[in-house]
């Protein structure tokens, strides 16, 4: 197959103009994406690599937009993205069956983040988790800087589940004056600074998503599994008595149901069980 033939980037004079070149990029289809990812992954092939980070730059764009708020240049911000998004090449596997842009868009936020958090200067307001994260949001969900009416406080405290007091004590600390929003050193408070708070967060990284993704998977496909090796009636009592999201069964509405007694019917759950835990993969 022919290699891919990509248009390089010229320098450009404008965040538009980039903006417009990389959007006449061509996307890749899943089949080109598949082969590039293998070649790349198995051979370390540069070229594969080029085209699966150009193919992907307009998705990098898209997240960017999403960090307006804070101040920072735009261009910085794809910049950052940019490097999430090579990072993410790096460790792509087409073999896992996840799109390249799914697996991308979790590396292409940690850049941003991190970037943000080194340069955002504001008022010291990490004093814990549940504030750290008010603060994440609340940024995302503002539209502007206009200071926030009584509807909008109760909207953003319904949407994030928190009290309204704490939207707007919140919104008064992001108003107020700068200071280092990544702690000194030898600052007392240094522990509660939101990168801490940020870089902590392992399960956030891709890997890990990917990871806990294929094991919940793994785990239905072996229930099911197990739930085949049952015979109807046995089938029938565990998944009304365990699998239901809502209003389980008793054992007397089964009994009913099947015209036996509710012991026959714990009896015949008890085996049910006893034979899917024999079922499941290890």
């Amino acid at each position: 197959m022919s290699a891919l033939t990509l248009p390089m980037l010229s320098p450009v004079s404008s965040l538009e103009s980039y903006v417009q070149a990389v959007n006449a990029i061509p996307m890749l289809t899943p089949e080109r994406e598949t082969d590039l990812g293998r070649r790349q992954k198995a051979d370390g092939d540069v070229s594969a690599a080029r085209d699966l980070v150009l193919s992907h730059l307009r998705l990098v764009v898209s997240v960017a937009r999403n960090y307006m708020g804070y101040g920072l240049p735009q261009a910085d911000l794809v910049q950052e993205g940019n490097i999430g998004l090579m990072k993410a090449v790096k460790r792509f596997d087409p073999e896992r069956g996840v799109r390249l842009a799914s697996f991308a868009i979790h590396w292409i936020k940690a850049e941003i983040h991190e970037y943000i958090l080194r340069n955002w200067r504001l008022v010291k307001l990490a004093t814990t988790k549940a504030q750290r994260k008010l603060f994440f949001n609340l940024r995302s969900m503002k539209k502007g800087l206009a200071t926030m009416s009584a509807s909008d406080v109760e909207r953003v405290a319904s949407e994030l589940r928190v009290k309204p007091e704490e939207v707007v004590e919140m919104e008064t600390r992001l108003s107020g004056q700068d200071i280092a929003f990544e702690a000194d050193s030898d600052d007392e408070e240094a522990a509660y600074a939101p990168v801490n708070y940020l870089a902590a967060d392992r399960d956030a990284e891709p890997l890990h998503q990917l990871e806990a993704k294929e094991s919940e998977e793994g785990r239905a496909a072996g229930l099911e599994q197990a739930l085949e090796a049952l015979d109807a009636r046995s089938r029938r009592i565990i998944e009304a008595r365990w699998l239901r999201e809502k209003d389980p069964l008793t054992l007397h509405d089964l009994a009913a149901e099947f015209s036996v007694s509710a012991e026959r019917i714990r009896q015949i759950e008890a085996k049910a069980l006893a034979k899917m835990k024999k079922a499941m993969p290890a």
